[in-house]
C-alpha cells in the first residue's frame, strides 16, 4: 500500500498535487470524504466505482476492499477518518478538528464511536430493504456507466447481493434488527448531545458534526446533496425513509447539511 509519508517531488506538486477520490456515489462514509473536501474547496476528480467489480483494483491499491480512497500526486490515502486527517493537515481552512485539546479529543472519539459503530448499521438497516431492489440499486450506482456496463452489472447483481450482505452483516433479522436499534440509537444521541449552537462538540463545526451528519444522511435523504437519493424511489425505500422523518434526530441532520454542507 503506498499511503506512507514521501517527499513530493517537484515545487509544482507540491502546490498543485492531482486530487482524485475513488468513492461510490451513494455512500455515507464517501459522503464524509466528498463533504470535507467541499468544505475545504479543495479542486479534485471523483471517479464512482461499482461495488462489487471495485474490490479487485482496490485491494490491489490499497491492501484492503473498502472505498473511499484519496490520491494525492502518488499518495494513496485509504478510509474517510484518515482521508479528514490528510486534508485538515494539508487545507487547515476551515479546521474540522477544534484547537482545544479536550474538546478535539471528544470530538475524534465521536468520530470513531460513528465510524465503527453507527456507520456500518445504518448501512445494514438500510441495505435490508434496499437489496431487494435490484433494478434501482443499479439506477444508483450505474447510472453514469455506459449501457453495456449498466447492463452486465444488472445481470450479475444477484451475484453482487451475495458480497453486499456478507460484507454488511446482513446474516438474518437478528443483525437486521440490532441495525435499525443502533441507527435509532444514533439519531437520539444527536438530538440530546447537540449544544445551544446546535453542534455536537463546542459551539463550532467540527469533524464530530460532519461525522454524524454524513454517517446518518441515509435516515434524512438531505435534497439537494451528493446523497439524496434518485427519484422516484420505490415504495419500500420511502417508507424506509419514512419511520426516521418525525425524529428530531433527522431534523438535526437536515439543520447540518442546510447550515455546514456546501452546495454539490
Amino acid at each position: 500500500m503506498n499511503g506512507g509519508p514521501r517527499e513530493p517531488s517537484t515545487e509544482a506538486e507540491v502546490e498543485h498535487p492531482s486530487i482524485e477520490l475513488l468513492q461510490f456515489p451513494y455512500s455515507h462514509f464517501n459522503e464524509k470524504a466528498r463533504w470535507t473536501l467541499d468544505l475545504k474547496h479543495v479542486p479534485h476528480a471523483r471517479r464512482n466505482l461499482l461495488p462489487g467489480p471495485h474490490m479487485l483494483p482496490i485491494k490491489r491499491l490499497t491492501g484492503q476492499t473498502a472505498v473511499p480512497v484519496l490520491r494525492i500526486g502518488e499518495r494513496v490515502v485509504p478510509g474517510s477518518a484518515r482521508i479528514i486527517d490528510e486534508l485538515e493537515q494539508r487545507y487547515p481552512e476551515p479546521p474540522l478538528y477544534p484547537a482545544d485539546p479536550a474538546l478535539r479529543k471528544r470530538a475524534l472519539e465521536i468520530q470513531v464511536w460513528f465510524d465503527e459503530e453507527i456507520g456500518p448499521r445504518v448501512r445494514r438497516a438500510l441495505f435490508s430493504t434496499l437489496l431487494g431492489e435490484p433494478a434501482y440499486v443499479c439506477l444508483m450506482f450505474a447510472a453514469d456507466k455506459s449501457a453495456p456496463v449498466r447492463a452486465f452489472y444488472r445481470a450479475s447483481f444477484p451475484l453482487v447481493t451475495g458480497v453486499m450482505k456478507k460484507s454488511m452483516g446482513i446474516t438474518g433479522p437478528a443483525s437486521v434488527e440490532e441495525a435499525f436499534a443502533t441507527t435509532r440509537e444514533a439519531l437520539d444521541f444527536v438530538a440530546k448531545q447537540a449544544g445551544p449552537e446546535g453542534q455536537l462538540v463546542g459551539d463550532r463545526f467540527t469533524v464530530a458534526d460532519l461525522t454524524a451528519a454524513a454517517l446518518l444522511a441515509p435516515c434524512a435523504n438531505p435534497p439537494n446533496s451528493a446523497m439524496a437519493r434518485p427519484q422516484p424511489m420505490p415504495d419500500a425505500l420511502a417508507g424506509w425513509g419514512q419511520q426516521w422523518a418525525d425524529h428530531p434526530g433527522t431534523a438535526w441532520v437536515l439543520d447540518q447539511y442546510r447550515r455546514h454542507r456546501p452546495p454539490v
